[in-house]
């Protein structure tokens, strides 16, 4: 093979190899736009299939209701509540002679609390145990006026406990579960008032 062949052999397997590795690329790229697709069509229909929920306080009854308004196609739906504080305060900074983090951490700050030891509620009341629920089903679940924490102290500290959450919403995570899907958080905040809050605000997805 003279001089001439082997450059074009030479020039043939270099085109062969670009040709492959963008023949590899394209088929890469190609690939990773079908899983980007999937994924956003997946999301789109875990959002759609988002449980129809909603709750509501009576609080003359010392109950909460949850109700399972669908999707039906979900079948039966694993329900968690959890009741959430007027904010956060595990980032608080700690100062002397203030309560301490653990301290905090043990107080329910927000109007009301699941009944420790009812309805699989913990006992500091602030969370049931999953329970199930099919479409169009409702629930209630015990609940009693918050506890005031020990620093609230004089004659007037319940009622200054009481004052600070007349009118709060009581807020919670719903944490949702269905065979066969992603779990959903939905975020609520209750009335007061006897009015239902319904579906949530889905967060995390």
């Amino acid at each position: 093979m003279g001089i001439a062949d082997t450059s074009i052999a030479a020039a043939s397997a270099a085109f062969s190899g670009f040709a492959a590795l963008a023949a590899w690329r394209t088929s890469r790229e190609a690939n990773l736009t079908a899983a980007s697709v999937a994924q956003i069509e997946r999301d789109r229909w875990h959002k759609e299939l988002t449980p129809q929920l909603r709750l509501k306080l009576e609080a003359e009854q010392g109950m909460m209701y949850a109700r399972f308004d669908g999707p039906a196609a979900l079948g039966r739906l694993s329900l968690r509540l959890t009741l959430r504080d007027d904010f956060d305060r595990s980032r608080v900074t700690h100062l002397a002679g203030t309560p301490t983090p653990e301290q905090l951490s043990e107080i329910i700050w927000g109007p009301y609390r699941f009944r420790p030891g009812i309805d699989r509620a913990d006992q500091l009341g602030r969370s049931v145990d999953s329970f199930t629920l099919e479409a169009d089903d409702r629930t209630r679940l015990a609940v009693d006026p918050s506890l005031r924490p020990s620093w609230f102290e004089g004659s007037d500290g319940e009622q200054r406990w009481r004052d600070q959450y007349r009118t709060a919403r009581i807020r919670l995570w719903a944490d949702c579960e269905a065979p066969g899907h992603k779990p959903w958080r939905l975020s609520f905040e209750v009335a007061q008032d006897g009015s239902w809050a319904q579906t949530g605000r889905l967060v995390g997805s």
